[in-house]
């Protein structure tokens, strides 16, 4: 019994495959007595020592994802992309402002234009709705005059349906082309064309504030006044823009009919007269 168990202890011994190198990978001699060897040299050893002292090493550096586009500068996209049908209708008219004509103005690709806008109507309406806050802004900066001076307050706003300069140049073709297209488009009609008439409504309060304060021809009717007031600025306006009046000479349409309406002179109600006629 006692000889069997020696032959099995015997036989494990010599099946026990021996160790590896965790250096070099070389074979390890068999083990003796104690505890097995790990390296097969001390100079294995001693280079796995410094290396367990050596700090990891860093993860490879992975490039940072690109950030996405921040809110200003998708407004600014966009705004490029309005700018460009605003020329594409002052130039040409609304009916050749098609996705691709856009997209080529404004010098970026279809889908560029596609991804900003889910469609043209939606582009249309929001270069329209740009438009008009461009020109609120800068009739605003324009317009220096406030109530106690009403007639230069009125002459002032109406002003902003001529073209004075440039910027209202460009804005009144602008709007002529969306009129133009309102008219075959009802989608784009009942958003250029609502139901109210804010810039009447703020002649006619210029109007009725002026009346209230004895500034004007008593028996005015302020809402009536405004309606032929505006029509006829636009209108007006529209034969600038064809060169079949003279700058000047409208301007002395619009002051001949508000010495009609108020009574009350103003010494700064003639500024910007001395415009001078152009063809």
């Amino acid at each position: 019994m006692r000889d069997e168990k020696k032959d099995e202890c015997k036989g494990g011994a010599r099946g026990r495959t021996s160790a590896a190198c965790r250096e070099c990978g070389a074979p390890l001699a068999a083990a003796g007595r104690g505890r097995p060897a790990r390296y097969c040299s001390r100079s294995c050893q001693a280079r796995a020592y410094r290396r367990r002292k050596q700090p990891p090493p860093a993860p490879p550096e992975v490039p940072a994802a690109p950030e996405p586009a921040g809110a200003h500068t998708r407004a600014r996209k966009r705004r490029e992309i309005a700018e460009a049908v605003w020329r594409i209708a002052a130039g040409r008219g609304l009916h050749a402002a098609s996705m691709r004509e856009i997209a080529a103005e404004a010098g970026v690709s279809l889908r560029t234009v596609q991804y900003h806008f889910d469609g043209k109507h939606q582009l249309l309406v929001a270069a329209l709705t740009l438009l008009h806050e461009d020109n609120e802004r800068a009739a605003r900066a324009r317009i220096r005059f406030g109530p106690d001076t009403p007639r230069a307050l009125l002459r002032a706003v109406l002003e902003e349906f001529l073209p004075m300069d440039a910027q209202r140049r460009t804005s009144l073709q602008v709007l002529a082309a969306y009129y133009s297209r309102s008219l075959t488009d009802p989608a784009l009609a009942a958003v250029f064309l609502g139901a109210e008439h804010p810039l009447e409504d703020l002649v006619a309060g210029i109007i009725g504030q002026a009346q209230a304060d004895g500034r004007c021809v008593h028996g005015l009717d302020p809402r009536h006044e405004a309606d032929l007031l505006v029509s006829g600025a636009i209108g007006l306006g529209g034969d600038v823009l064809h060169a079949r009046r003279p700058l000047a000479g409208v301007l002395r349409t619009l002051d001949y009919h508000l010495d009609k309406i108020f009574t009350v002179p103003e010494g700064a109600s003639r500024a910007g007269q001395d415009v001078a006629d152009t063809p």
